[in-house]
């Protein structure tokens, strides 16, 4: 089986690997359309390809750059991306050589994150019931990778010596950037080498101008969406929060590798609920939630024409693009 037919199997590796890495498992999101980002992805490709799969700064897709990110902490042989049925051909161009290349879980339609992140939850807990994993969204840009990566490793550590805990990621806010979603800080529980760990008081998705204003005033971070939480933990708080798609996800992935994983995988989906993975699980979360803050680190989510630009110029450079896209953003 060639790379570019594997990552169309739904449930099923484009090769095998030998590493073992314990039971730290990345997850790297990879299912959007990032259709705010079209109108520049089209200048450059002739095409409405999305965001993850393009090469916006820098020569790497943004999903090459994640998945060499995720490869610091984790081998490839336990790194899942979660992608689209239709997305096949850019996930080919992108996983890998074969024997090095990870996990497919290829989505028949879009039911939200809170599906993408709950059908890998499932997977890895099926073949590692003591799994840890942490969360890689493909659209962000992080300068200080070798940072970054020590950081999400010492917060690892802290999941694994105290399992009941799920830590997420902040970014400490530089504006006060309504689109983003916030995470206001409780008292500390823990720490690492990194710094403090704060229980998680609230989360804010997209606060208005003055919110944010008073967010930013507050101490809030921004949510990095990137987080490290036990396998079996993400499982029971996607039963608790979504059950009906827990349920579905759950029968599907018992289907792996056999006959009918594709018939049961449109199955499940076809009547799936559609929900966000932060407003519908992670503002429920059932368990101990902490937040633990990245810095000295440059973090920034590419939602957007005018963010790119604005982040490209930040770093002390101006791509071809920006003259022609900003003018008809």
């Amino acid at each position: 089986m060639d790379t570019q037919e594997a990552s169309r199997t739904p449930l099923a590796r484009i090769a095998p690997g030998s590493r073992n890495t314990g039971h730290l498992w990345a997850v790297v999101l990879a299912g959007g359309e990032g259709v705010r980002l079209r109108p520049l992805t089209r200048h450059l490709y002739g095409e409405d390809r999305p965001k993850q799969f393009a090469a916006l700064l820098g020569d790497r897709s943004l999903l090459r750059q994640t998945l060499d990110r995720a490869a610091r902490l984790v081998a490839p042989d336990r790194t899942v991306v979660v992608t689209m049925d239709h997305h096949a051909r850019y996930v080919a161009a992108d996983v890998g050589p074969a024997g090095r290349a990870p996990w497919i879980l290829a989505q028949p339609a879009d039911r939200g994150t809170a599906a993408a992140v709950l059908l890998a939850a499932h997977f890895i807990l099926a073949h590692d019931a003591e799994a840890v994993l942490a969360l890689f969204p493909s659209d962000h840009l992080i300068v200080e990778e070798a940072a970054f990566i020590a950081h999400l490793g010492a917060v690892t550590s802290f999941v694994a010596g105290h399992p009941d805990w799920t830590v997420l990621l902040g970014a400490p806010p530089t504006e006060a950037e309504p689109e983003y979603g916030w995470v206001e800080r409780g008292e500390t529980v823990g720490a690492t080498l990194e710094g403090p760990i704060w229980r998680v008081r609230r989360f804010q998705e997209k606060p208005s101008p003055a919110e944010a204003q008073r967010l930013l005033a507050l101490g809030a971070l921004w949510n990095t969406f990137v987080l490290v939480a036990g396998a079996a933990a993400v499982v029971e708080a996607g039963r608790d929060c979504v059950p009906s798609l827990h349920d579905r996800l759950r029968q599907a992935v018992t289907f792996a590798g056999a006959e009918h994983e594709r018939w049961a995988l449109r199955q499940a989906y076809a009547l799936a609920p559609t929900a966000s993975f932060s407003s519908a699980v992670l503002e429920a979360w059932p368990f101990p939630l902490g937040v633990s803050e990245l810095r000295g680190i440059t973090w920034c989510d590419l939602g957007s024409v005018e963010r790119l630009f604005k982040t490209a110029v930040k770093l002390g450079t101006t791509p071809s693009w920006a003259a022609t896209l900003l003018s008809t953003a």
